[in-house]
C-alpha cells in the first residue's frame, strides 16, 4: 500500500512541476533530499549502534533478565493465556525491555518471535487471542526511558540538547499506553 502511496506521490509531483515548468527546481529538490536522506541515516545509524551495543552488554550482563523477573507479575495478569516461563513470555518481555531502552530496531525481532510463540498457543489459529491483542497495543504504545530514535533525528536537525525533551516522552508514552491498555481490556472478546 505505502508503494502506491509514494508512488502516486511521485506522480504528482512530476505532473505538477511539468505544468507550472518548474522541473529544474523538482530535479534540485530530489537530489538535495537524496543528499539529506544518506546524511541522516548515517547519523542515525551511530546512535543506533552505540544503544544496540548498550542492550546487547546490557543483556549479557543479566540487566534485561532482571527487567524481565520485574515485568512478569505484570505481564502475566496482562496477558493471561501464557505461563510466566513460556517462550512466548520471555520473548514479551526482551521486546518491552528493548522498547523500554527505545531501541525499537533491537525489539522487532523479538516482537517477530514472541507473536511466533504466542500463535504456537493459541487454540484459535485464524483469529488473535486476547494476550495476542494486548501485546500488540503494549509494543505500539511502549513506554520509552531513552527515546534513541527521536534523539538521533533531534540531533541530525542540529538539536544542542536532543535529550531535553525525555519528560515529555516519558508523560505521553506512559498515557498512551495506559490507554491502550485500558481499551485492550474493555473492547476484550470473551473467548
Amino acid at each position: 500500500m505505502l508503494n502506491y502511496i509514494w508512488g502516486g506521490m511521485i506522480v504528482v509531483s512530476f505532473i505538477c512541476a511539468l505544468i507550472t515548468g518548474r522541473m529544474e527546481e523538482l530535479s534540485q529538490a530530489a537530489i538535495n533530499g537524496a543528499d539529506k536522506a544518506v546524511s541522516l541515516i548515517i547519523s542515525m545509524a551511530g546512535v543506533m549502534c552505540l544503544w544496540t551495543g548498550i542492550m546487547k552488554i546490557a543483556d549479557k550482563g543479566g540487566l534485561t533478565a532482571i527487567i524481565a523477573k520485574i515485568l512478569s507479575p505484570v505481564l502475566s495478569r496482562l496477558m493471561p493465556d501464557y505461563k510466566k516461563d513460556s517462550a512466548a513470555m520471555r520473548a514479551v518481555s526482551a521486546n518491552i525491555t528493548a522498547n523500554i531502552l527505545g531501541l525499537g530496531n533491537a525489539a522487532t525481532p523479538f516482537g517477530l518471535i514472541a507473536m511466533k510463540e504466542m500463535q504456537k498457543e493459541n487454540r484459535l489459529k485464524t483469529k488473535p487471542n486476547n494476550s495476542m491483542v494486548m501485546f500488540v497495543v503494549m509494543n505500539t504504545a511502549s513506554i520509552q526511558l531513552i527515546p534513541t530514535t527521536i534523539a538521533a533525528l533531534r540531533q541530525a536537525a542540529g538539536s544542542k540538547q536532543p535529550y531535553d525533551i525525555l519528560p515529555y516522552i516519558w508523560i505521553v508514552s506512559f498515557l498512551s499506553l495506559a490507554v491502550g491498555i485500558i481499551l485492550a481490556k474493555v473492547f476484550s472478546r470473551k473467548t
